[in-house]
């Protein structure tokens, strides 16, 4: 969860004074890595929430996790490689306190060295007949792998690699397949017109084509692996530091920050279109409806972006082999400004198109919401919070608590009796907002304690008595709900005033974040990037704190996460489960949470869809788990039958339907005539939602609230 910046602002600025006159401008890219690596060195020193020791210890445990990030598959490293760089083992704590690049410029030196050993080495592997008949083993479990020893061993890896991933490309062709058959086999059982055409290839057109893709893939990866810029690896090296920190606390780059900050947001400004990339070429994908790129009608999915100008009078850029992140970055830009895109049509023909930038808003950012018709004729509110998305630069800017605010008008308009809120896989965002969404469904009161630091401990207050849904509430979660969905989901739990159902606890994220420039350290133009910090942890009213542990739902369901190993309790460096005073408080009790329990235990014993749920969660959590595969094009295949037959008994799971009818709010069937594409993204929501279990039962829950 990311704190709301303004006030982290306030909480740093007296400490983060001391540090103000620390660097000189760097001159060239060297001194600037070196600057950052000082400074986030001393940023996380004086300012994290628990600081570390700078020491050997530190230094180990960052050598481990940075190998971890740069090669997890131990698929590029010889063990001499790994021998050189033990030597740095102890030296990472120096060269952080020093600025030095000793260490990055040695190992990211040695990975384009050993890529381009590679590329050469797999082209020669794809240049000639591969015998898919060998008994040959891929060992897929990492930390049960060594790194080859050498050049040799390295290429019979890769060809392994290589083979697996043919293998896999030959039996989705087949999958494809099956699934063409099936549709034709119905086509003709129910004597409907017939237009489906099997185009069925035999084994070696199979292994042909599969190989020709997957010579593709590898090409392409090695290519844009190569056009990464160096930097990136740094932002990854910093990051091997501040992870050890904790979980959370991270180096942004300048391009990640804009990133960040354009999804924290959910806005961009540009043109509106998804660029693609295939076979180091980029193409239009979906244009967003009423965008810049969709109302020039010049524009159409599948174009092929040849060059691109920032602005009229600036020279074109070819982006012909570039990589999507660069194109993107000379797309956007300031609002009202003009770009100019040259494309080549499908008819090969060639245009120059000039757009305005305009702001395009990320509607899956934000909240929304549907009526849901019960069996019974009775009507109950559906609300989606993907984020706690907040605007705090644009006094117009969106945010969660309004548009929650808007939603529940909606559905108030339409006579719900009740609303369920849905936070399931919501990773959180501005503390503040929670605060403003508890108060639209009850009155004033404190909902989170935070705590820095210095053990200084603050209750932040919803301070409205004006709540404006008083009816029943059920909040749903699952595992990724994280942070701020923790907060509200615990508020609303710990007074009683709803029902919180799902899975049996949440992620377990009880840290806050900020934001700190490094450029407020240095007298320069330049931007060094920011460091997201963990300052503070924060509290439950009850005192008890989120961290690790996470809200346990009233009401419990296990979902396809629960047997995974998802949430903070399994992250070596996350910050400790502890408690402090709870504040004054009066919990409603409005809801008996045991007899809701009683109601949903007795009809999930004998729901054979939920139990055959949990069955292929638990198969496919130790699929995940498996160590080897076999290359064997025939003892794959069997391994490959074996699952299908399994799959067939999870497939009645897709062709659930709860029997919930939907509803859309007035101003969205009058968008839905307008704007196909919400048309068709609303028909691929409600159809989701009818596949939902978990949504049933929380209607079930909700219609017995009383």
């Amino acid at each position: 969860m990311f704190k709301n910046f303004k006030f982290n602002t306030l909480l740093l600025f007296i400490p983060l004074t001391s540090l103000v006159f620390c660097f000189n401008t760097p001159k060239n890219d060297d001194e600037k890595m070196s600057t950052i690596m000082i400074s986030v060195k001393n940023t996380l020193s004086y300012l994290h929430y628990s600081p570390k020791p700078i020491n050997d210890a530190y230094s180990q445990e960052v050598y481990k996790q940075y190998f971890e990030m740069v090669d997890n598959s131990k698929r590029y490293f010889l063990q001499s490689d790994m021998a050189e760089f033990a030597q740095h083992k102890t030296k990472l704590d120096d060269y952080l306190n020093q600025g030095d690049l000793k260490f990055y410029k040695l190992t990211i030196d040695r990975l384009y060295q050993r890529v381009d050993e590679i590329d050469k080495i797999t082209q020669d592997i794809l240049s000639k007949p591969i015998n898919l008949d060998e008994e040959e083993t891929l060992l897929l479990e990492p930390k049960k792998k060594d790194n080859p020893v050498n050049q040799k061993e390295l290429a019979a890896e890769w060809k392994k690699y290589i083979k697996y991933n043919i293998l896999q490309e030959m039996e989705s062709m087949t999958a494809k397949e099956e699934i063409q058959k099936e549709k034709k086999d119905s086509v003709q059982k129910f004597n409907l017109k017939d237009t489906i055409k099997l185009d069925i290839l035999t084994p070696e057109a199979k292994r042909v084509k599969a190989t020709a893709e997957v010579k593709d893939l590898v090409t392409d990866t090695f290519r844009r692996f190569k056009k990464r810029n160096k930097m990136d690896w740094f932002t990854v090296y910093m990051n091997s530091y501040t992870a050890v920190f904790d979980p959370h606390t991270n180096y942004y780059s300048p391009k990640n920050k804009e990133d960040f900050d354009t999804q924290f947001k959910g806005k961009i400004i540009g043109i509106g279109a998804i660029i693609q990339e295939k076979k180091g070429n980029l193409y239009l994908g979906e244009l967003t409806i009423g965008a810049p790129a969709w109302k020039s009608k010049q524009l159409a999915k599948g174009d092929k972006i040849l060059k691109v100008r920032s602005t009229p009078k600036d020279e074109a850029v070819n982006v012909v082999g570039m990589l999507v992140d660069e194109a993107v970055r000379l797309i956007r830009g300031k609002e009202g400004t003009k770009v100019v895109l040259t494309v080549e049509k499908e008819d090969k023909s060639i245009k120059e198109v000039i757009m305005t930038r305009e702001e395009v808003s990320i509607e899956d950012t934000f909240a929304r919401s549907i009526v849901i018709n019960s069996a019974d004729g009775k009507k109950y509110g559906f609300i989606s919070l993907p984020s706690f998305n907040a605007d705090f630069e644009d006094v117009k800017g969106r945010n969660a608590s309004d548009d929650i605010k808007n939603e529940i008008v909606k559905l108030k308009a339409q006579n719900v009796e009740g609303i369920v809120l849905d936070l399931r896989n919501n990773g959180g965002g501005s503390l503040t907002e929670v605060g403003d969404i508890m108060g639209l469904f009850m009155n004033a009161g404190a909902y989170v304690q935070v705590k820095d630091g210095n053990g200084k401990i603050q209750t932040l207050r919803n301070k409205s008595s004006t709540p404006l849904w008083t009816g029943p509430l059920v909040i749903m979660q699952n595992e990724l709900s994280a942070s701020a969905s923790e907060i509200l989901a615990g508020a609303i739990q710990d007074y009683g005033r709803g029902v919180v159902l799902g899975s049996p606890q949440s992620f377990g994220k009880g840290t806050v974040q900020t934001f700190v420039d490094l450029n407020r350290f240095l007298n320069s133009t330049d931007d060094f990037g920011s460091l997201k910090l963990t300052i503070q942890k924060f509290y439950r009213i009850t005192g008890e704190s989120t961290q690790r542990k996470g809200i346990q739902s009233d009401i419990q369901m296990k979902d396809f996460y629960t047997f995974a190993e998802i949430g903070e309790r399994y992250d070596d460096f996350a910050l400790a489960w502890d408690k402090i005073p709870a504040v004054d408080y009066q919990a409603t009790n409005y809801f008996s949470v045991t007899a809701l329990q009683k109601g949903i235990e007795a009809r999930l014993k004998d729901n054979k869809t939920y139990q055959l749920m949990q069955e292929s969660a638990q198969w496919k959590e130790k699929l995940d788990k498996e160590e080897t595969i076999s290359l064997n094009q025939a003892k794959f295949n069997e391994v490959m039958q074996t699952r299908k037959s399994q799959i067939k008994k999870f497939k009645t799971l897709s062709k659930f339907n709860n029997g919930l009818k939907f509803t859309v709010n007035p101003d969205e069937a009058v968008r839905e005539k307008k704007d196909e594409a919400f048309a068709k993204k609303t028909e691929n929501w409600t159809k989701n939602l009818q596949r939902d279990l978990y949504l049933q039962e929380a209607v079930n829950v909700i219609a017995e609230m009383k």
